[in-house]
Formats: C-alpha cells, structure tokens, sequence
C-alpha cells in the first residue's frame, strides 16, 4: 500500500511561498490503477516524485509497503559521466537484479546498441528516455508511476512501451499522471483531478474530465 495523508508541498519563489499541493490524501493498494488528470504546472510531477520519495513533502506524512518506480523515464539520477552500462549496473546493485539478464533485456527493449558503452551526457534526449524507461522495466517494482510522456521514438517503439507496461505488467499497481483523459479511462479504474493543489477522486473518469474541463475554462477566463 502506498498513503499519503495530508501531504503538502511548498516551493519558495522570488515572490513568497507557491504552494504546488495542498493537504492530500492519496491510498493506491496492490494491483490498483489510478489515474490523475491536470493540466500542465498542475503538480503532477511533484506528486510523482514525493511518492517516489526523490522529493520530500513540506508537511504530512507518506507510507510505502510496497516497492515504487521511480518516474518512467525519468533520468535525472544517473550519472551522465558514466556509460549506459555503468549506469544500469549500478541500478541493478541498488535493487538486487542480476546484472546480465537485465542487459539482455536492456540491450534489446532499447535498441541503443554500441551507444550503451557510451557516456550518457553524449545522449539525445530521445535516447535518454529510452534507457530510462528499460531500465525501470528491468527492476521488479509492485508500483509503477507514468507520467503522461512515457514513451519516445516512432510509433513501433511507442507500442513496445505501451506493451511492455500495460500487458506484461497488468498486474501492477500503477499511479498514471496525464491530461489524456484517453489514457486514464482506457487503463486505470480509480480517477482523480489535480487542480490548484487539490486532488479530488471521481466515481467515473468522464465526471473527472467535466469537472477537469471546468477548471480549465475558469483558470483561462480569470
């Protein structure tokens, strides 16, 4: 089970104090799928990256029984320095998983070939993407945190993805942050809207989406 109760966080700006969440409460149980709809600046980055535990709330509290990924393709915390290889063993040192068999996943799920002997800062962006989210797919998480960017490349690589994580991996628990209202409905069973800091849970995603349609018109129209 992964909780958050009460949890806010605060980011101190030129201006005062920006308050990107406020008092949220959040339960994902295994194998549940959540979704989370929010414009762009909503927080829904920041969300992910508290339950990751990458980012500490400014108050409240979070608990975690069970295994997290950190943010799909995320790749913020690898040493550009070191070569994909170096990069990826050092993940699999971290987590326990046999080296070997996650390059041979790694090496085929990428297609980077002789650029995985490369040091990461020599990447594209593109590239960076892909290493991070095999390599997030090479660890056994029980939750798996999307953002709504979780593929790159053509559309050959972006089913490999969509494939890779929604079918092989059904059966985990999954928090998906999008403004695709598309995505959530289409994998997710539990729906909420992140707007101004404050997450609300929905019977059905199409109430979600009128009510995160709304928010937007008011946002536009202040």
């Amino acid at each position: 089970m992964i909780a958050l109760e009460g949890v806010s966080k605060n980011y101190r700006i030129s201006s005062g104090v920006r308050s990107v969440l406020r008092d949220v409460n959040l339960t994902v149980r295994r194998g549940e799928k959540v979704g989370v709809l929010g414009r762009n600046g909503s927080g829904k980055s920041t969300l992910l990256r508290i339950v990751a535990g990458t980012e500490q709330p400014s108050s409240g509290s979070l608990t975690r029984t069970m295994s997290v990924s950190w943010p799909l393709a995320f790749t913020g915390a690898f040493q550009g320095a070191l070569t994909g290889k170096d990069n990826l063993r050092f993940v699999c040192r971290i987590y326990g998983v046999d080296y070997e068999d996650a390059l041979i996943f790694v090496e085929d799920f990428t297609e980077l070939g002789r650029y995985l002997n490369e040091p990461m800062q020599t990447y594209s962006t593109g590239m960076r993407a892909r290493l991070g989210f095999a390599i997030s797919m090479a660890v056994d998480f029980d939750c798996m945190l999307i953002d709504e960017v979780i593929a790159v490349g053509d559309s050959f690589f972006h089913q490999k993805c969509y494939e890779e994580l929604f079918v092989r991996r059904a059966d985990r628990a999954m928090i998906v942050v999008s403004h695709d209202p598309h995505l959530v409905k289409t994998y997710c069973s539990t729906f909420m809207v992140l707007d101004r800091g404050d997450l609300r849970q929905f019977d059905s995603v199409d109430e979600a989406y009128r009510y995160y349609e709304a928010s937007q018109s008011a946002v536009s129209t202040a």
